[in-house]
């Protein structure tokens, strides 16, 4: 038997020096190292000799596995060694060929349409401002003429965290903590994240909104016309008719909807603007005097008009976008296009 063992070593010490691939290298490990490999067995059959022989040969055995599985090992460093070493001498870099690229990552669509909106009233004089996402049930309603016993609260799907604090449902607080803050004129939009209970393919529980606030003495219903009806035309086109609607908001009075020719079939009434060639774009009003006299205001000298918009909403009429949850799933198929 220890012949055998002498035998074996022999042949894996010049088998080992022959082989060149790591292929090669596993079949010798399973011709003498597998379940059935020569060496093992060897091993096996060690019950079967003579106990005084036992010992002498189980040593040898053990050892010549040692030292085949360093043998096993030192050769496949080797190998990969001379496999890294080839690659590099054939392998070489031609520095003149152009770069493989690095994409370049794109503004999100309600960034583009925040910062286009934004820029058109900056333009016209209006500076940004921004208040916090949580707030307080007072500058969420009650300062803008919305008591706790107004049947105008169930208009909003409000998120509450205690009987007091509150998610924002609108930007409108900005207004108020703005006016708080700074004597007229004032002229301010207010951009920010809003959030209500609400999900569907229109509404989404997380959303955007700009309210904008312009307060000076002899501000009429016409300065908030000609303002909205220039921003709409910059944004949409100027070949878009714009028209207002009446409408009730519980901290403006008069109010006003406004609506804008259907982006989709230029006013001839199709499925989107169900048949009435007219798309809703915002909400806006004469600032109440209820809201004055909380800030401090006099309303017998200044008057002021107040307006908001969901980004979301535009957004989709601007891209001919369907459904406000791709705005927030981030699939790069879908950012990429903007």
């Amino acid at each position: 038997m220890l012949d055998k063992l002498k035998k074996i070593e022999a042949e894996i010490e010049k088998s080992i020096e022959k082989v060149k691939t790591l292929k090669d290298l596993e079949l010798l490990q399973i011709k003498y190292l597998g379940r059935k490999g020569q060496l093992t067995l060897i091993l096996r059959g060690l019950s079967k000799l003579k106990a005084e022989e036992r010992p002498r040969v189980g040593s040898q055995a053990n050892l010549l596995k040692k030292k085949i599985e360093d043998l096993l090992k030192n050769k496949i460093e080797l190998i990969e060694r001379e496999e890294k070493e080839g690659k590099l001498r054939t392998e070489a870099l031609d520095l003149t060929l152009p770069g493989t690229g690095v994409k370049r990552g794109k503004l999100h669509p309600i960034t583009l349409v925040m910062e286009e909106i934004k820029g058109i009233f900056q333009a016209m004089g209006y500076t940004v401002a921004e208040g916090p996402d949580i707030e307080t049930d007072y500058y969420n309603f009650e300062a803008l003429n919305i008591p706790k016993d107004h049947p105008a609260r169930d208009m909003w799907s409000t998120l509450y965290v205690t009987d007091e604090i509150l998610l924002r449902t609108h930007t409108s607080p900005v207004q108020v903590r703005v006016m708080e803050k700074q004597k007229p004129p004032v002229s301010i939009i207010a951009p920010g994240r809003v959030y209500r209970r609400d999900m569907d393919i229109s509404h989404s529980p997380v959303f955007h909104q700009i309210e904008g606030l312009l307060v000076d003495k002899g501000i009429t219903f016409a300065d908030l016309k000609g303002t909205l009806t220039a921003f709409l035309h910059q944004f949409f086109g100027k070949e878009r008719r714009v028209r207002f609607r009446p409408s009730y908001f519980p901290f403006t009075e008069p109010s006003a909807e406004v609506d804008v020719e259907c982006i989709m079939c230029g006013g001839q009434g199709c499925r989107v603007c169900k048949g009435t060639g007219w798309l809703e774009i915002l909400g806006a009003g004469m600032v109440d005097p209820a809201v004055f006299k909380v800030v401090g205001y006099d309303p017998e000298e200044f008057t002021g008009f107040a307006f908001g918009m969901g980004i979301e909403r535009i957004a989709m009429l601007k891209y001919g976008i369907d459904d406000i949850r791709l705005f927030f799933e981030n699939d790069l198929r879908f950012l990429r296009q903007f």
